[in-house]
């Protein structure tokens, strides 16, 4: 078992409880995935908020927008376990969740964006377009495996890594806004930077993997 694995199995033990309350109440996987969505939307607000504002208040909006978007990570992987535990799975709700997470990871950087460009921060800025560049074709070079019936799910840089390293560089450049010795800025743009580099690695690693099943 790998590290995901491994991880994905020990939030599933945590979140089960609630998981069965909302297979109990009637709520529906597409109802937690657009749950998800609206809550990334309200994220992406934060941020591009957070742009106009100055200061202190800037960061402590930021910060505030990366717990959103953590939160928001919980609905992601509650909709998939409702829909197998409740026996709700269906073609369309795939189809719509996969669709549903695109639209939430791109609100969110977009509002990074914006925040960066409007604060100054203008590599940053550049650093988060070459992020969601990446992040798109990741999911994009799965999605055209899967049609050709090619398994994959290979590389470093998948949608829970970039959800994680996206919200916790937020959270922390909000816990560090009152940090003298540096720029607290430069945690959320870190972050970022690393997104940007082992997304599109990622997704050239998958291309490769492609490659090899199809040349057998």
């Amino acid at each position: 078992m790998n590290y995901r694995d491994y991880l994905q199995q020990l939030i599933y033990k945590i979140i089960n409880p609630v998981v069965h309350g909302m297979i109990k109440v009637g709520i529906t996987p597409n109802f937690i995935t657009t749950t998800g969505l609206v809550l990334n939307i309200v994220a992406a607000v934060v941020f591009v908020y957070a742009s106009f504002a100055g200061g202190d208040k800037a960061l402590t909006c930021a910060g505030w927008a990366g717990g959103i978007v953590l939160f928001a990570g919980l609905f992601d992987m509650m909709d998939g376990r409702v829909a197998r535990v409740g026996n709700m799975s269906s073609t369309f709700g795939a189809l719509y969740d996969s669709v549903l997470d695109r639209y939430s990871e791109l609100f969110t950087l977009f509002g990074i964006l914006y925040f960066l460009l409007l604060q100054g921060y203008f590599w940053g800025s550049i650093i988060t377009g070459v992020a969601i560049i990446g992040s798109l074709m990741v999911s994009y070079v799965r999605a055209r495996a899967e049609g050709l019936d090619l398994e994959c799910k290979v590389g470093l840089m998948q949608r829970p890594e970039r959800v994680v390293l996206t919200a916790l560089g937020a959270i922390f450049c909000g816990v560090f806004q009152d940090c003298t010795a540096f720029d607290s800025v430069y945690i959320l743009i870190a972050p970022l930077a690393i997104i940007a580099v082992l997304a599109n690695w990622t997704a050239f690693v998958r291309i490769n993997h492609c490659r090899k099943l199809l040349k057998k």
